[in-house]
């Protein structure tokens, strides 16, 4: 067992070679081979010795280890399971890290946390996400509302502008909404392709997700809200009449939909990147206050 970390070129092409490890594109696997980078982002999450982490994805432990420096406990979510010996190995001299072998979009969290984080303050999740799947991961941890104060995630650059997108910019979109509703976001870092092993195609960026304890805006029906906001960007170019109006063609008319925006001072030629999440809210109570 090498004392060297285990995010080196030499350390990582070490392992790899030691258990004739190759990557899977379907998993969408990039190791990260710099040190500072993984310190950057431990830093940026605020992992202290009070905190339990959730890791996803933890490939051959690189963050792992970082993280299990830091912090009081690590549970790591991994699918590969190729992987499970390696880890076994690179982090046995942590015993305050936990491997979990199971599809993180399958997993019930909750009761790993219960299981395995009941005796930390708070729970943070830090992760190098794979590009194909950052959205879905996220927007479970976030619509299942699990426990935690924070979420910290290198994932691909174009993929955090959007998540921390304002109105008017190119980027804004549900998403963008969806992310905000739930947290308040920012883009951290920004980290070359060259930090990987092997390198992705794009430069990834560290974003950071605090928890809101209440969403910025009341909607009566969340599920009605995110379907306007959905169908508010299904066609970009097209103004909220036209996508609002074929999104409920079966309840309302056009002309009724455009009187309520009207109503509530929308103008129903504007097209959903202009509308702050306040005025979707406004759009959602009012079609809310319309069902029969």
């Amino acid at each position: 067992m090498s004392d060297k970390a285990i995010a080196t070129p030499t350390r990582t092409t070490e392992i790899l070679k030691k258990y004739g490890f190759f990557f899977k594109k379907s998993l969408g696997q990039n190791f990260i081979i710099d040190v500072n980078t993984l310190k950057n982002i431990v830093t940026t999450a605020g992992v202290t010795k009070e905190n339990g982490v959730i890791e996803i994805g933890p490939g051959i432990g690189a963050l792992t280890e970082q993280l299990a420096i830091h912090g009081k406990k690590v549970v790591a979510f991994e699918i590969d399971q190729r992987l499970l010996t390696v880890l076994e190995d690179t982090l046995s001299k942590y015993d305050n890290v936990e491997i979990i072998h199971q599809d993180i979009l399958k997993a019930n969290v909750q009761e790993v946390i219960d299981q395995h984080l009941n005796d930390v303050e708070e729970i943070k999740v830090v992760a190098n996400l794979p590009y194909y799947i950052t959205t879905p991961i996220l927007m479970k941890l976030l619509m299942n509302k699990i426990p935690v104060q924070d979420i910290t995630v290198m994932i691909q650059k174009e993929v955090a502008d959007r998540m921390a997108a304002k109105p008017n910019t190119k980027e804004y979109g549900s998403l963008s909404i969806a992310v905000q509703y739930y947290t308040e976001a920012t883009v951290e870092l920004i980290v070359p392709k060259t930090v990987f092993m092997p390198q992705p195609n794009v430069d990834s960026a560290v974003l950071h997700l605090k928890l809101r304890k209440e969403p910025p805006v009341y909607v009566e029906d969340e599920e009605l809200f995110f379907a306007i906001v959905q169908a508010s960007f299904a066609q970009r170019r097209k103004t909220l009449s036209n996508n609002l109006g074929r999104q409920f063609k079966e309840k309302w008319s056009k002309d009724q939909i455009n009187s309520w925006l009207e109503e509530i001072n929308i103008d129903s030629r504007r097209r959903g990147e202009s509308l702050s999440i306040e005025e979707f809210t406004n759009i959602a109570n009012m079609f809310y206050s319309k069902i029969e």
